[in-house]
């Protein structure tokens, strides 16, 4: 389970969850876009809420100061977590 504290202290906890979740990132949405983007650059906890995003592949919103367009960037330019193999009980269980 993911811990979730972070979004206790978000600056948008408060605010309308629509301002974060535009219909388009193009045309009269850019300046919503760029509104939620302002209230995430003042944000205590943006890069856990930015992590999130990227652990979820959240595909829609504004998630720590970035658009989908950005998230699928960083996405594309970071190379998975690597992970460790689990190793075999003792006695082949």
């Amino acid at each position: 389970m993911m811990m979730l504290d972070w979004t206790r202290r978000a600056a948008c906890l408060d605010l309308d969850p629509e301002l974060f979740f535009p219909i388009s990132v193009e045309g009269p949405s850019r300046s919503q876009v760029e509104q939620a983007k302002r209230v995430c650059g003042r944000c205590p906890v943006r890069r856990p809420c930015l992590e999130y995003a990227l652990d979820t592949r959240q595909a829609y919103g504004v998630w720590g100061g970035t658009d989908p367009a950005q998230r699928r960037e960083l996405s594309l330019a970071t190379p998975p977590r690597e992970t460790v193999p689990a190793r075999s009980l003792r006695g082949g269980r």
